[in-house]
């Protein structure tokens, strides 16, 4: 069974940087992605990120663009989220999510993905 595991969330101030790692394992085929979510309180669960293996091919949230960066580690099955220039607005739940097909896409609506981590919590104080 696919097992998704969420690191590196912390408490910085604004300006500051953090680097999410993902660590999957489990998937039993080639073709998967893997995404961030996050989840501020009262707020729906929206899409940050997505990369998908099929072609390396990602999307960033407008309002991460610049600023927070997708990558992949096949050799050791981690996803990383570099976030730089971190905002009060980014702080939330960040969740990893992933799912496999035959080509995997990195697509933005929760409902293609079957697994989920627990959540990291990110702070950003002003």
């Amino acid at each position: 069974e696919v097992q998704l595991v969420e690191s590196g969330g912390g408490l910085v101030q604004a300006g500051g940087s953090l680097r999410l790692s993902c660590a999957a394992s489990g998937f039993t085929r080639d073709a998967y992605a893997i995404g961030w979510f996050r989840q501020a309180p009262g707020k729906e669960r929206e899409g940050v990120s997505i990369i998908s293996s099929s072609d390396g091919s990602t999307y960033y949230e407008d309002s991460v663009k610049g600023r927070f960066t997708i990558s992949s580690d096949n050799a050791k099955n981690t996803v990383y989220l570099q976030m730089n220039s971190l905002k009060p607005e980014d702080t939330a739940v960040y969740y990893c999510a992933a799912y496999e097909a035959t080509i995997a896409q990195p697509m933005v609506d929760e409902s293609w993905y079957d697994y989920w981590g627990q959540g990291t919590q990110v702070t950003v104080s002003s």
